[in-house]
């Protein structure tokens, strides 16, 4: 009986412990606030940072953990053991010794370059580079100069390590300590190394690529860009007392471009060989890349219609050039970073969109079709990037067994799934299994891979797999419990367009949704060709919604068919039918308004740059919004730069008619609902050119509007005091307006 006694006794306070644990659990939750959303919510999808050697190990970096217990970790993926690579405290203590107001305290963050071996790293400190041995744990100093050094790189074989200053490239010999300048030319209108503005935002997706290594490290390449007469747009600082004027070099539509050539220079022999492309005339250099032999290099160039790309295989010793392939498309040519030379030395990939899909196909050196490597109706589709416009599908190629590796959406356009296939195109397999998106990075022997992978409910996590596709190590799991409380997930569904045709949208509901109360919605919209915004992969924009759902709003998302990416067949759609995208949208918008959960009267939509357009395109085109947010919007094509808007509507002079009729501006009589502009007053992307322009015809048509501006803030703003004042008053806009 005592015994009994003890054991209910035992029960009970266990019981009151687990209460008591899942009380505190409960506690713990942060409060869902935009502060919250914007400070400590903002990393709650990191994983760790990542790169792969040349031995086919890797290093980590895992942000996740407090500061203080950071550091680099060497990964042996047979084994899967970790073990420090560096000994963290040491090294903050040799480059405090060099630099003493770094900004460093308790850890180093991952470096801006790693060398092939993961021995050396590299970091850009104040404008000046340092160099860490990672055994001894020391730092040496590279630059000391007034000048600022950027964009370092290291040598294939890790004895050098080149950067770019003023406009010129150096290299720096680490053994002998000794510096070398490659260029001399460099200027404020000749850059070497280094890319213009256009060429940084649109052909190189936010990367400031303009250099290359020869495999052998005896050479780089490198685009020379002269700026000279390309327009220069100014913008008007609130500070000092007598205000700064920043001057951007920003060629728009019908402009002129940076003039830009390819150059080859060798190490310990400064002088410039300049690749010759004289057979056709281009206006854009799109990719440079050294075949393996290090004698060659190829490139890629665009036409000024862009209607035409030619690959140019070019002698690095005398510069002549030889056109391999031609693609063509009738409205325009994509970009893909889809260019693999195969070991065989016989052979080149290439992915193109010339079946209305992008696909890979295999090439002979001289340029002659060998076979098409994947085909179907569906596309081979990157799985994540700095920029959305940056296609690369390809992950990895194993040589020995014959499989390529690469990402498509052949199952769905909302997902990114991992494939093998061999050469001839037979064995094509599906290697991931969990629906989501798996964005995948391939050790360089193709043996394992890092897959960071997510769902629509389920934050990233990071795995290494073996190219089998079975997960031999979760590294870091998804961390849900630093979500707030009560967090609601979309739903995935397709909507029909007018023909029928299924829109992929998703739709998020408050807590304890009820299907006979009328819910005011709000729509997220971007618009633009083949950047779709509906995704079954987690999205950032999830937390700062549940703040929107908290105020009894509705949020969904939807894409118009030239958005998906499914095929350049859909994407041309943009072109052929201009109000195709716009008619979408509003399809789905009555779709949406039919349901019987959904109060009509009261439909809110937003969007940000493209989707600031299209926010403006449906409310001056259509009557079926009560208000708007149009953040950051191109309201003439006119005013933003040329590559992106000569690809869509030509040349002005050519197509005066089309960019008339794009243009809000001469639509703003038309608006219909309330209206907010929003931008920051040094938006280097879309000129606040844009808002004044469109607000000056609201005025002089007795439109009346809000408007917030944002000072000295760029174009996507990323200081959490402008993000949280955002997301305040994007929702009081709302409850004032819907």
């Amino acid at each position: 009986m005592t015994h009994r006694i003890h054991l209910r006794k035992f029960a009970f306070l266990l019981c009151i412990a687990v209460a008591a644990g899942c009380l505190a659990a409960a506690a713990e939750k942060p409060p869902l606030t935009a502060e919250w959303v914007y400070g400590e919510g903002s990393h709650v999808a990191d994983v760790p940072e990542f790169q792969w050697l040349n031995d086919g190990t890797a290093l980590l970096y895992d942000t996740r953990v407090p500061l203080a217990q950071r550091t680099l970790e060497k990964l042996d993926p047979a084994s899967g053991q970790r073990h420090p690579a560096v000994d963290m405290k040491a090294a903050v203590a040799s480059l405090a010794s060099l630099a003493k107001d770094s900004g460093v305290k308790d850890a180093l963050p991952w470096p801006d370059a790693i060398d092939g071996t993961g021995k050396q790293a590299v970091y850009v400190i104040q404008g000046n580079v340092f160099l860490l041995d990672l055994a001894s744990s020391l730092f040496t100093g590279v630059t000391e100069s007034a000048a600022t050094e950027k964009d370092p790189e290291f040598s294939p074989d890790g004895r050098l390590i080149s950067y770019v200053r003023e406009n010129d490239l150096y290299v720096y010999d680490v053994a002998g300590r000794k510096e070398t300048r490659l260029t001399s030319d460099g200027s404020q209108t000749t850059l070497n190394g280094t890319l213009s503005w256009v060429y940084w935002e649109e052909v190189f997706g936010r990367r400031d690529t303009a250099y290359w290594w020869s495999p052998d490290s005896r050479s780089i390449a490198y685009l020379q860009s002269d700026e000279s007469g390309v327009p220069v747009s100014t913008f008007v600082d609130f500070a000092p007392v007598d205000p700064r004027i920043i001057h951007q070099v920003y060629p728009k539509a019908g402009e002129r471009n940076p003039r830009v050539r390819v150059g080859v220079v060798k190490i310990g022999y400064p002088s410039t060989r300049w690749i010759e492309i004289n057979d056709k005339p281009y206006e854009w250099v799109l990719r440079v890349k050294w075949l393996p032999d290090s004698t060659r290099v190829s490139v890629q160039t665009l036409n000024r219609t862009q209607i035409e790309m030619g690959l140019y295989f070019a002698d690095s010793s005398t510069g002549v050039a030889r056109l391999v392939l031609t693609e063509s498309d009738p409205f325009w040519v994509n970009t893909s970073d889809d260019l693999f030379f195969l070991k065989d030395g016989a052979h080149f990939l290439w992915a193109s969109e010339r079946d209305g899909y992008m696909h890979l196909y295999r090439f002979q050196m001289d340029g002659k079709l060998t076979n098409q490597v994947t085909k179907g109706e569906w596309a081979l589709a990157s799985a994540g990037g700095v920029a959305a416009w940056l296609r690369r599908a390809v992950v990895g190629i194993d040589p020995e067994q014959d499989w390529i590796y690469f990402t498509a959406l052949k199952e769905s356009s909302i997902e990114r799934q991992l494939y093998r296939i061999k050469g001839d195109g037979s064995g094509l397999t599906k290697l991931t299994t969990e629906a989501g998106t798996h964005r995948i990075t391939m050790s360089l022997d193709a043996r394992y891979y890092f897959d960071v992978y997510s769902n629509i409910r389920q934050l990233p996590a990071l795995r290494l797999c073996g190219a089998d596709g079975k997960t031999r190590q979760t590294l870091a799991p998804p961390r849900p419990e630093l979500l707030p409380a009560d967090m609601q997930y979309p739903e995935l569904l397709t909507i029909p367009a007018e023909d029928g045709f299924p829109l992929p949208a998703q739709i998020l509901k408050p807590k304890n949704f009820d299907p006979a109360h009328k819910y005011p919605m709000i729509l997220f919209v971007y618009g633009m060709p083949s950047i779709p915004t509906i995704h079954n992969a987690w999205q950032p924009a999830l937390l700062n919604n549940q703040l929107l759902l908290s105020d009894g709003y509705v949020v969904v998302g939807l894409d118009g068919r030239a958005s998906t990416g499914i095929s350049k067949k859909l994407e041309n759609i943009s072109v052929t039918n201009p109000d195709s995208t716009t008619a979408d949208l509003v399809a789905g918008v009555r779709w949406l308004k039919s349901r019987p959960w959904v109060d009509g009267s009261r439909f809110g939509v937003w969007g940000w740059s493209g989707g600031g357009t299209m926010t403006l395109t449906l409310m001056t085109h259509s009557k079926e919004f009560k208000a708007g947010i149009a953040g950051a919007p191109v309201t003439d094509w006119r005013y933003y730069d040329s590559k992106t808007s000569e690809m869509v509507l030509g040349l002005p002079e050519e197509k005066a008619e089309g960019y008339e009729r794009a243009s809000l501006v001469k639509r703003a009589a038309d608006l219909s609902g309330h209206v907010m502009l929003i931008f920051g007053s040094y938006d280097d992307n879309v000129h606040p050119q844009n808002e004044y322009a469109f607000m000056n015809e609201l005025i002089k048509n007795d439109k009346m509007f809000e408007m917030m501006v944002y000072p000295m803030r760029k174009h996507g703003f990323t200081d959490p005091p402008a993000r949280i004042h955002l997301s305040k008053t994007m929702r009081e806009f709302w409850r004032k307006n819907l």
